[in-house]
């Protein structure tokens, strides 16, 4: 039939479908009856649209609970049968079942993996930033400092004449007591410091600097770092105590004190470091309180010479509250014993093997003459006025007292009794004491 497509119905009657082709037949039919068609043709308009009304009706009305229920018991099931409430054996595995973690598809897992995380949210009556704790690790650097030991130009005071006492062309050096000479461009041109800031270190908190003096023979990151562990045994102690160790003669079997020689050169050292501990702790607003801290001097070894006229000429008077001596009474009897008996705010411990024994029963007795009591153990808490001398058995070599004396890593040892007296680390005031002037 020309015109005519197949792939398509036409509707006549209300709920009839005629084939192509059946529509002229149907017209025929509608011009013999007339009017009466009409009529029928109403009828079955009418009711095809009563049904639809009706539902139009329930739309946006919401289903009764007696429509609930039978469309509930159509199934032959209740709610509860298909949706059980877990069992606690459903959610956590017996004490003897192990306990396997959650499996997901294959497909659940990439969409997962795809996912953008959801946004942060906090709970709160009002809207607020939520806080995040300064990500601070532990940090070890060395920095060079105007203040520190080296270089020195200045006069020896135990001769009263320049330091720098030979000359070899341009080169300049010191001749050490037993007469053997150090060159300044090997051995004291080196004015670093190992600086430590433990990774829990609050400077809001009570705390203290330790200024640590090694002894002959050393360098900071050989010896000092990495030997006698004398960071990781600040850290170990968990007390607030950050570090500052000088760099004296390099790898040399000599102690002289070079900067620390001279009158406040203990006081120079910790205010020009302050800052640097600032930058190192992460808040450079915080170098005053750094300046402010209370000091413990620490010795070993040849490291008496600079720790005995810190506390002779240093300056910072009362703010050191505390001595402790590593096998390292060669000397200086007079320095330690004025310092003991006028700062009776602050702790004295030397311990001491053989090498030193010598010396320390010469300053006990000095200390006894004056009155000053002392004990010869460990035992007892570190209090202000406290003076200790502990004697170490045979077979404790010097070479390795910073780790092992009367007992393992005694630096962190005393640190750990020291903290358990608040007093020694609370900020010090007051008019400063002789040996500060």
């Amino acid at each position: 039939m020309v015109g005519a497509n197949p792939k398509f119905q036409t509707s006549d009657h209300v709920g009839q479908v005629t084939p192509p082709g059946a529509t002229r037949h149907a017209s025929t039919r509608v011009a013999q009856h007339g009017a009466g068609s009409h009529r029928w043709r109403w009828i079955a308009l009418l009711s095809a649209l009563v049904p639809l009304s009706l539902v139009l009706v329930q739309c946006g009305k919401a289903p009764n609970a007696e429509m609930l229920a039978a469309d509930s018991q159509t199934s032959g099931d209740s709610f509860d049968d298909r949706f059980p409430a877990p069992q606690f054996n459903d959610r956590f595995s017996g004490a003897s079942e192990p306990l396997v973690p959650r499996q997901f598809s294959d497909a659940l897992r990439k969409r997962m993996a795809q996912a953008e995380p959801a946004p942060y949210r906090v709970a709160s009556l009002a809207p607020t930033v939520p806080y995040q704790r300064p990500a601070r690790e532990e940090q070890t650097t060395l920095v060079g400092l105007k203040s520190s030991a080296f270089p020195y130009l200045g006069n020896n005071p135990r001769t009263d004449e320049p330091f720098l006492n030979v000359t070899n062309g341009d080169r300049r050096g010191h001749r050490g007591l037993g007469g053997k000479v150090f060159w300044q461009d090997e051995t004291y041109n080196d004015n670093r410091v190992l600086m430590h800031v433990p990774e829990n270190f609050d400077v809001r908190k009570p705390g203290v600097i330790v200024v640590f003096f090694h002894g002959n023979g050393a360098t900071l990151e050989r010896d000092v770092r990495d030997r006698q562990l004398v960071p990781q045994q600040i850290s170990d102690a968990g007390v607030n105590a950050v570090l500052l160790a000088p760099q004296l003669a390099v790898d040399a079997a000599d102690s002289s004190a070079g900067k620390f020689w001279q009158r406040g050169g203990l006081k120079r050292f910790v205010t020009e470091s302050s800052e640097h501990l600032a930058r190192l702790y992460g808040d450079p607003g915080t170098a005053k309180a750094f300046a402010n801290m209370p000091i413990v001097i620490v010795g070993y070894s040849g490291g008496f010479v600079p720790a005995a006229w810190s506390l002779e000429v240093g300056g910072l008077g009362n703010r050191v509250r505390g001595v402790f001596l590593l096998d390292a009474v060669y000397g200086e009897l007079d320095k330690f014993a004025s310092w003991i008996v006028d700062n009776r705010s602050g702790f004295f411990v030397s311990a001491y093997t053989r090498y030193t024994k010598r010396h320390d029963n010469e300053l006990m007795q000095m200390l006894k003459e004056k009155g000053i009591a002392i004990a010869e153990d460990m035992d007892g808490p570190l209090r202000p006025g406290s003076v200790v001398f502990v004697e170490t058995p045979e077979g404790v070599t010097h070479r390795d007292y910073v780790t092992h004396a009367w007992t393992e890593n005694p630096v962190k040892e005393v640190l750990v009794k020291m903290a358990a007296t608040p007093a020694l680390t609370r900020i010090a005031s007051g008019t400063p004491s002789p040996a500060s002037r």
